[in-house]
């Protein structure tokens, strides 16, 4: 009877770990601007491309002349950070993509307004 309960308890065990794997096997990391990285005119980068919750968002860029901002809707619309906003600066920032949209602007003076900034919607 004890050897019958840890063997359940083994594949139960077992079917976990193979459900992180999977999980973690199927989300994907994407290079924002693709070489050219974090600039200007990235606003249409994410034409034709699918991103999942639990991906993730690499952002090269200059930390000197940039910085990236996670935004609400009226932050994007307004290229403006709101109160409280998540401020990444470090130039090789990797953000996880949570389900729904994801948006992000540089606020540097004028960076958002040509172009600096993305909406990620995750599936």
């Amino acid at each position: 009877m004890v050897q019958g309960r840890c063997s359940a308890m083994a594949a139960t065990v077992l079917l976990c770990l193979l459900s992180l794997h999977i999980e973690s096997a199927r989300s994907a990391t994407f290079t924002v601007g693709g070489n050219g990285g974090w600039n200007f005119n990235a606003a249409g980068w994410t034409k034709g491309k699918r991103f999942r919750a639990g991906d993730t968002l690499v952002f090269n860029y200059n930390p000197s002349i940039h910085n990236v901002v996670a935004v609400n809707r009226a932050g994007y619309a307004a290229c403006k950070a709101p109160k409280g906003a998540k401020v990444f600066s470090s130039g090789k920032d990797q953000i996880k993509l949570r389900k729904g949209q994801n948006l992000f602007i540089c606020n540097f003076i004028g960076h958002c307004q040509a172009g600096m900034k993305i909406a990620a919607i995750a599936a």
